[in-house]
């Protein structure tokens, strides 16, 4: 599937995005996140209007060097958490549908594509889950070694649950929390 951003770009040839649900496969490290980020953020932020706080890159792509399933990862906070779903018709003018079940607590999922380019994170501005996303992605990102770490476990449990995207990312939670509650 091919989905254009506002700006035309094919997110997948143009950004090397997009893995089929429930798959997990990565990929080396592509630079051009950043770059599809800021044109996602600025699309967002436009369809948003004045209905969100903050908008931030969270996740392995926002990470430089590690490995990634090639999904954008975006935080955007709202002040009231409960008003997530309202943000439905208005990211779907930009092809996300909600994922109303992906058992995620304290944040309201959206996805984009049939082979998903983007998750939109819809989580309490300022909150516990802001926070702790900012807390873990911050970490990675000044400490190498810690980033190394988590990109060898990350390999690991990709041999091991490929085929399902939900266990594998359960998997990860404990080095992710300890990661995120450190001072």
């Amino acid at each position: 599937m091919s989905l254009k951003v506002g700006s035309g770009r094919n997110i997948g040839t143009d950004f090397g995005l997009g893995l089929r649900q429930g798959m997990v496969e990565l990929v080396p490290h592509n630079p051009s996140w950043t770059d599809a980020y800021d044109l996602e953020a600025s699309e967002i932020r436009h369809v948003l209007g004045s209905r969100f706080i903050e908008i931030e890159h969270i996740g392995s792509t926002a990470i430089a060097g590690i490995r990634a399933k090639p999904i954008l990862d975006i935080m955007v906070g709202i002040e009231d958490f409960s008003s997530g779903p309202l943000l439905e018709p208005m990211l779907a003018k930009l092809g996300y549908d909600y994922a109303r079940n992906a058992g995620v607590p304290h944040d309201h999922v959206f996805g984009k594509g049939e082979e998903r380019t983007h998750l939109v994170h819809v989580v309490e501005f300022d909150g516990a889950v802001w926070h702790h996303n900012l807390r873990f992605r911050d970490a990675l990102r000044s400490d190498p070694t810690l980033a190394a770490r988590y990109e060898d476990l990350k390999v690991r449990l990709s041999g091991q649950f490929q085929n399902n995207r939900a266990a594998y990312t359960a998997a990860k939670r404990e080095f992710i929390d300890l990661v995120a509650k450190r001072p």
